[in-house]
């Protein structure tokens, strides 16, 4: 039994979750390898209900052309080919007109030597000198089984190899496992490759991560032109990788997956936490222009200050998310990676915020003062 996914990402349909395509240009080799692909994936222990979109159980008749025995006696394949067209595939060769009519003419083999494989053994293949060569002098012709279907992916012949994850075992791990497994099992032709939802999570995966820097790089940006200063924005940010670790350590903490949902929660701290920075660079920026306070006195002030909204806006948001986190019902397994990600992301940089800010804030003026006093230097010299 399989409880289908509610959107099936790909178009492929198999008896598991996810999918991976192999592919190949020789039909021989591709059901061999994929046979021994889905038998080294069935060994593993981080995969189960592992099946293949490959059925050989087609009973076929395999001809298989003896070319230099061919050749001697002045039979080609293509002749080959031709007579068995001939005989089985109803070819037409003419057509009767009558008054109001028109019939076809097709030639074939009666219907019951075409189920009869000795018949096919007894038929005569006319060589370049003009004789009768009987077929099976120059083909083996033998009963085997085939492909129920031949499918094709991307053009290329292909099996589809489904599989769903063990208990405990993350999609991350079991993807990049199973990509392993088949780099070390198939030979050189052979190509495998994720489809599906699997494939949609490599992708996420890929994008999500440049996604994060993207944001990181706008909220740059945009604090850069609101306090017209490149270093302020800095010291903004320096809470995001305390954000970052607590969250990771929270997930780990609990078990939880890195998933979509727990990257999503991530960049969320991305807003929630910056505001921290924000209310006391903000305030101790206010304090130095009216006061003419130290960068040091400035941003001590400002802390305590602005101590009770910061704990008052970041309990808040705790709170909102502890239900998400600790939520139970339908669905709950898939929220729950957010809410535990954006807990334990507030709580371990509130821990560390109002130590590390004030801090980079002192270093931060006194980098840029060193700076400013060097350029004094430099500017009576060049007029020199």
């Amino acid at each position: 039994m399989n409880n289908p996914p509610s959107i099936n990402i790909g178009g492929l349909s198999g008896n598991a979750d996810y999918q991976m395509v192999v592919q190949g240009t020789d039909l021989k080799v591709l059901y061999a390898e994929a046979q021994e692909l889905e038998t080294r994936l069935r060994e593993s222990d981080f995969l189960r209900d592992i099946s293949t979109s490959l059925e050989l159980r087609n009973p076929e008749i395999q001809i298989n052309i003896l070319r230099d025995r061919a050749a001697a006696l002045g039979v080609s394949p293509q002749q080959i080919e031709t007579t068995l067209y001939n005989a089985y595939g109803g070819r037409q060769i003419s057509t009767l007109y009558g008054a109001t009519d028109q019939y076809f003419v097709l030639l074939e083999l009666d219907a019951r030597f075409q189920r009869d494989i000795n018949a096919l053994r007894s038929l005569y293949v006319q060589s370049s000198s003009g004789r009768m060569v009987p077929i099976h002098a120059v083909a083996d012709v033998n009963m085997g089984v085939g492909p129920v279907s031949v499918s094709h992916y991307g053009q290329l012949p292909s099996v589809i190899v489904s599989f769903n994850l063990a208990p405990g075992v993350s999609i991350g791990d079991a993807v990049a496992r199973a990509q392993e497994v088949a780099d070390e099992t198939l030979p050189a032709g052979i190509s495998a490759r994720m489809v599906g939802s699997a494939k949609a999570f490599q992708d996420a995966f890929r994008a999500l991560p440049i996604l994060l820097l993207i944001t990181i790089l706008v909220i740059y940006m945009v604090l850069a032109i609101l306090y017209e200063h490149y270093g302020h924005p800095i010291t903004i940010l320096t809470a995001l990788p305390f954000a970052g670790f607590g969250a990771l350590l929270m997930l780990l903490l609990f078990r939880m997956e890195l998933n979509i949902f727990s990257f999503v929660g991530i960049i969320l701290l991305v807003g929630l936490v910056k505001k921290n920075g924000i209310m006391m660079v903000d305030f101790a920026l206010q304090l130095q222009r009216e006061k003419g306070l130290s960068a040091a006195e400035a941003i001590v002030e400002a802390s305590i200050i602005r101590f009770r909204p910061i704990m008052m806006t970041t309990i808040a948001a705790i709170c909102a998310s502890l239900p998400v986190a600790f939520g139970t019902g339908t669905g709950s397994e898939m929220r729950q990676p957010l809410g535990i990600a954006v807990v334990g992301g507030l709580v371990f940089s509130q821990l560390l915020t109002l130590y590390v800010t004030p801090t980079f804030y002192v270093s931060m003026d006194r980098v840029i003062g060193f700076f400013r006093s060097y350029r004094r230097k430099e500017v009576p010299a060049i007029g020199r």
